[in-house]
């Protein structure tokens, strides 16, 4: 494989160039000469021009063989798009609710996971009782509701773990950025990646149109959003999942305060640097975390959803002897469901005709789906923030050639060419 590079030479009385073509196999590099001017006009060729030719060919080709080599690097890791990465919310994970200053409830509300408050004292958590919580309440001092559990240090490492999480989904690089103004995200179906968007003076999401979340039959799609102020989403408003997007891989970071509507649906771990407000009614799948301020709640229905798990179904074979039936049952999880099929084979050992057996799943029924591997949202398949490993490797060789031609230059300019390394006029 060759690439071609376009050099340029001093004259003076006639603008000459080279044209080079450069092969990785060999390091072999050739040119030839073409003039941008009408051949009829004069040129000098004397021996010293010929000397100077020679000398700011071989500049040209150290100059163009490293460049060269950075834009193969350079295209290696452009390709591979910054796919949106899961956010480890470690032992934040089984907390439906967790504040920093107070969570007050309009009752009634239904939870479904932990509630916590630090560092602020139990008696700041009002209105709320255990009844409504399917899951433990904790405290840093014992005071609260009735049944509370007492457990500062754990408390204290879920914040920690919280404030970690949020700086990492803060971190990650935008796919697609929104801007500000209102109702940016209703009406959009989005892939898995990370999006940011800016503040709304009514609402971010309306009840016009919902906000899809397309998981391309990819269960491991991740959505990262990022807010840069607030989050607001109208009353009947909705973020729905499709596809087989998961709530458990929906994330939101928001830089202050957010505030869902009454009657709203939302999805996802919503991460609020200071408080979080839920109007009356309002339903989310995920999490309400707020870093330093308050989690307000009005008859609201919280489930904080269980952790991702995807696993590749695993085979278990019996042989018979000749004449008799073999089977073949895979296993595996998908989400919280089982899926459990056979293929039948009849006849003599290795060979025979069977049939693939179907299986059902939560969420997901009919014929077992296969999991794609790679990035649906950029296209690119394997890990994400994969490198094109061909095109780096192409651009090292590049250096190494470019290296080996320095050093020919510079043996050749002490040996031939004296101490005049540039070309002057005449």
């Amino acid at each position: 494989m060759c690439w071609y590079m376009l050099g340029g030479a001093l004259r003076t009385s006639v603008a000459d160039g080279y044209l080079f073509r450069a092969c990785i196999k060999g390091l072999t590099m050739r040119s030839a000469r073409f003039s941008f001017v009408a051949l009829a006009l004069p040129r000098l060729h004397s021996s010293e021009t010929r000397r100077r030719e020679r000398s700011w060919r071989s500049k040209v080709v150290l100059a163009g063989a490293p460049l060269m080599a950075m834009a193969l690097a350079s295209a290696g890791f452009s390709q591979a798009a910054s796919a949106a990465q899961t956010v480890q919310l470690g032992t934040a994970t089984p907390f439906a609710v967790l504040a920093g200053s107070a969570v007050t409830d309009i009752p009634t509300s239904s939870i479904t996971g932990n509630v916590g408050l630090s560092p602020a004292a139990g008696t700041n958590i009002t209105g709320l009782a255990q009844a409504e919580v399917t899951g433990t309440i904790y405290s840093t001092d014992g005071t609260g509701p009735a049944g509370n559990v007492n457990n500062p240090a754990l408390l204290t490492t879920a914040k920690n773990d919280l404030t970690t999480a949020y700086l990492a989904a803060a971190a990650q690089p935008p796919t697609s950025t929104f801007n500000a103004g209102d109702n940016q995200l209703g009406g959009q179906t989005l892939t898995a990646g990370v999006y940011a968007f800016g503040h709304a003076s009514t609402a971010n999401i309306t009840a016009a149109s919902p906000l899809v979340l397309n998981g391309q039959g990819d269960p491991n799609s991740v959505f990262v959003f990022q807010a840069s102020s607030d989050l607001i989403t109208a009353s009947n408003s909705v973020v729905q999942l499709e596809n087989g997007a998961q709530a458990c891989n929906v994330f939101w970071e928001v830089g202050s305060s957010a505030t869902l509507g009454s009657s709203s649906t939302f999805v996802g771990t919503l991460m609020a640097l200071t408080s979080a407000t839920l109007n009356s009614a309002a339903t989310v799948q995920g999490r309400i975390l707020a870093r330093n301020g308050a989690v307000s709640l009005d008859a609201n229905t919280i489930t904080a959803p269980s952790t991702c798990v995807v696993t590749t179904p695993t085979t278990t074979t019996t042989t018979t002897p000749a004449g008799t039936t073999a089977t073949t049952t895979p296993t595996g999880t998908r989400g919280t469901g089982t899926s459990t099929g056979s293929i039948t084979t009849t006849g003599s050992i290795g060979s025979g005709e069977g049939s693939n057996g179907t299986g059902s799943a939560a969420g997901v029924s009919g014929t077992s789906a296969v999991v794609p591997v790679g990035s649906p949202h950029t296209g690119f398949g394997g890990a994400a923030h994969s490198r094109n490993v061909g095109l780096i490797g192409l651009g090292v060789l590049a250096l190494v050639g470019a290296s080996g031609a320095l050093a020919v230059a510079v043996r050749r300019r002490y040996n031939n060419t004296g101490g005049e390394t540039f070309p002057t006029s005449s």
